[in-house]
């Protein structure tokens, strides 16, 4: 157990989910419409890397208190925006929590670089699934590209607890699976989930084909017990379409979190 490193890891998971929202807001946008650049108020969302990097704030005109004041002259002020809803909470919450667990289980490896740079990537993919049922191109593939590259500088170092080769081995054959079932069952399986279960095999191929099992698994019986829920709720049915994207990400942490253990 290391401490420190756990605290460092959960301040900078804090901090990378502040920027969660906005991009969320964003992306969470039907496929043919484009992707968002003001929200519901008028606001336009502006600022660093043309408004997709910042907080869950707007720039909203706010006159001083009880004086009048023209309208060139009214302060702006950033405030809070209900557009990005629960998100500006809770999205700082998880990815703090779950970089936190990350490094207690991993420890001070290479490779928890790699899962600290995915975790803020993977909560935004979860968000945006939650909200409108889609895994955007966008975040999927670059994040498969990145995950592959970032292990193999991993592999280079010393202290490393995996293998490069598994990883990408399992990135295909967990992709190859997902791709299988949407085969199967186009309506209950989306081919964002395919792209995501690509990232997601490379992370947890890294530590071996068992851990790769086990995350992929921990994923369906999340989201089968979270639709049973649902029905036994009357809050859907059996042909009800949920986000599937959350639950694969958490199999995949719960697999991290056995493999940083299983080769400490």
């Amino acid at each position: 157990m290391h401490p420190l490193l756990i605290v460092l890891a959960a301040v900078y998971g804090a901090a990378a989910g502040l920027l969660v929202p906005r991009a969320a807001y964003r992306l969470a946008v039907e496929p043919e419409e484009g992707r968002r650049t003001a929200c519901p108020q008028g606001h336009p969302i502006t600022g660093v890397a043309r408004g997709w990097l910042g907080r869950a704030r707007c720039r909203a005109v706010e006159p001083a208190a009880l004086v009048t004041v023209p309208a060139p002259l009214a302060s702006v002020r950033p405030a809070p925006c209900p557009a990005y809803g629960p998100a500006r909470t809770t999205a700082p919450l998880i990815t703090a929590a779950a970089c936190a667990l990350l490094a207690a289980g991993v420890g001070p490896r290479p490779e928890l670089a790699v899962w600290l740079l995915l975790a803020p990537v993977a909560v935004l993919l979860a968000t945006v699934d939650a909200a409108v049922h889609r895994l955007p191109d966008v975040l999927t593939l670059p994040a498969a590209g990145a995950a592959a590259a970032l292990l193999g500088a991993a592999a280079l170092l010393p202290g490393h607890r995996g293998s490069w080769t598994g990883a990408l081995l399992g990135g295909l054959a967990l992709a190859a699976a997902y791709f299988v079932l949407f085969l199967i069952r186009p309506d209950g399986l989306g081919f964002g989930d395919v792209k995501l279960a690509l990232t997601l095999g490379i992370a947890l191929g890294w530590y071996g084909w068992a851990v790769l099992f086990l995350g992929a698994f921990a994923g369906f019986v999340l989201g089968s017990v979270y639709g049973i829920g649902l029905v036994l709720a009357r809050r859907a049915d059996r042909k009800s379409a949920m986000p599937f994207g959350p639950f694969m990400v958490l199999g995949a942490l719960l697999g991290l979190l056995l493999g940083g253990y299983a080769t400490a």
